[in-house]
């Protein structure tokens, strides 16, 4: 890998990189900067979580001129939380040269956003939406705009953003550079870099980098009723630090996220419905570990960028395999192991196909744990607090209580009842779960009927584990509207706008 150091970046930019802790560039960052430092349009094709904020946010902030109150840079990214995450990145980078920015995107109050405009901020970030109402109320001035961001594109065409990006594209300089990221080229972002930008650099992340070679990705083959306990069943012997529970639908998440806190576990939901507070608020509690499980829509979870997510569970598998590579790039960072597992109902063993065939990667069939072997997953746990207690040296007084227990019982079942008092057993309270229509049959590429009667792999045992969960959570709401221009259900959205406030 390349030093940031050989890259030609400026002493105040390294100073930022270091202190955020990056050293040597990823592949996407390297390629990027290289040729964006020379004034190249480039067309970046990545995936979430390798370092591509970062990748265009570096030239960005080499190019922007401190002492000029104007508007020199704008990110346009298709939610609200990836354009807050890449305002926070670019504030990072951009610290020591002292460079204004500013988020705008729907479900924030305008009126102070143009308040803020009022600051001269240097580099705007936004979703389209809001950055189009802020161009029809002339409160956006792009004029002077030197560098422009697409990111993510193909999920903003997916969102059904085409429209305002075409439109605010053509509100910003004709000379300017372009830099534009995506998963995946379909032909209207193809046609975007036609368009609008001047014999782009092409910088492409190999597709074995692109498959999250790092994660153990097992599948369980199961009818709709038994998903939810053996989910809970795995959670107990995985143990896991952090988990996300991916569901198709809102009604879905708020749904499982009822239940797992009734069970006894640290679970929030998160999707399009929630308050931007709420939202907000639930991720922070993640970060900050006091939240074991977040349920999410593939939509509230688009760009987020959690570390130390050690488990994804995908409760309903997603109907195209790009949102699957999204769902477990959450897991398995910064070259850390992670584990992935999904559920499928057997007449949805053709989409398991179809992901196997476009990541290149096989899926190993799981066996559920039964309950008596979850329970001594959570016996495990219990053993480890105890033994963890003991070597930490800090008993005091307790050992005269001890010594007292000791003169009337004995010693093992003194330590018996302390594993079993710690130990979280199966919880049987009744839940709702709503049954979701299994996905429609498809064709494999291979031209089949999508679903195995059988499969012939080898099963292996449900892996490994971290620490323990626990504990309770407000209900949500239950509906099943749309979110953030996609159908819950996995249709793409046909109208070719959305709004997002």
């Amino acid at each position: 890998m390349t030093n940031f150091s050989e890259l030609n970046i400026s002493e105040s930019t390294l100073r930022s990189l270091k202190r955020m802790g990056f050293e040597e560039a990823t592949p996407i960052q390297e390629g990027t900067v290289r040729f964006a430092m020379e004034g190249r349009d480039i067309i970046g094709q990545a995936q979430t979580g390798t370092g591509k904020t970062a990748a265009f946010g570096i030239p960005l902030i080499e190019r922007i001129d401190p002492k000029n109150p104007s508007i020199q840079a704008l990110i346009i990214a298709p939610t609200r939380e990836l354009a807050i995450q890449v305002s926070e990145e670019l504030y990072k980078i951009g610290y020591d040269k002292r460079v204004k920015l500013l988020s705008v995107y729907g479900g924030q109050d305008i009126g102070r956003q143009i308040r803020a405009l009022k600051n001269k901020p240097q580099i705007i970030v936004g979703t389209p939406g809001r950055i189009i109402d802020h161009i029809n109320r002339r409160t956006l001035k792009l004029d002077s705009v030197q560098t422009l961001v697409l990111d993510e594109a193909d999920e903003m065409l997916n969102m059904g953003f085409i429209d305002d990006i075409n439109a605010i594209l053509e509100n910003v300089p004709e000379e300017r550079q372009t830099l534009l990221f995506s998963a995946t080229m379909p032909p209207a972002i193809r046609k975007i870099a036609t368009n609008f930008m001047k014999n782009p650099e092409e910088v492409k992340i190999k597709s074995k980098e692109m498959t999250v070679e790092n994660i153990d990705q097992y599948f369980v083959k199961s009818q709709e009723r038994e998903k939810f306990d053996i989910l809970t069943r795995l959670i107990n012997v995985h143990q896991p630090e952090l988990a996300i529970v991916f569901g198709r639908t809102k009604r879905r998440v708020d749904e499982l996220a009822q239940a797992l806190s009734i069970r006894g576990y640290l679970a929030e939901g998160i999707h399009g419905d929630l308050s931007q507070a709420k939202r907000m608020s639930v991720l922070r509690q993640f970060k900050e570990n006091k939240i074991d499980i977040l349920v999410a829509t593939d939509v509230a979870a688009r760009g987020l960028d959690i570390s130390g997510v050690t488990h994804v569970y995908n409760f309903d598998i997603p109907q195209d395999p790009e949102s699957y590579v999204h769902r477990i790039g959450r897991t398995g960072r910064a070259g850390k192991s992670g584990l992935a597992v999904t559920f499928v109902t057997p007449r949805e063993m053709g989409y398991l196909r179809i992901v196997e065939e476009t990541t290149k990667k096989r899926m190993t069939p799981l066996r559920p744990p039964t309950e008596s072997e979850a329970l001594v997953g959570q016996q495990q746990v219990a053993m480890e607090n105890l033994i963890e207690i003991v070597q930490a040296n800090d008993l005091g007084d307790y050992r005269i209580l001890a010594n007292q227990l000791l003169d009337d019982h004995d010693a093992v079942d003194i330590v018996a009842a302390a594993i079993k008092y710690m130990t979280k057993e199966p919880d049987d309270t009744p839940v709702t779960i709503t049954e979701e229509r299994p996905l429609p049959m498809r064709k494999t590429s291979s031209g089949g009927r999508g679903g195995r009667s059988g499969d012939s792999r080898g099963r292996r045992d449900y892996g490994r584990g971290g620490s323990r969960t626990g504990g309770r959570r407000e209900g949500g709401r239950k509906d099943g509207r749309r979110e953030g221009g996609r159908r819950e259900g996995g249709e793409r959205r046909r109208s070719p706008r959305r709004r997002e406030d």
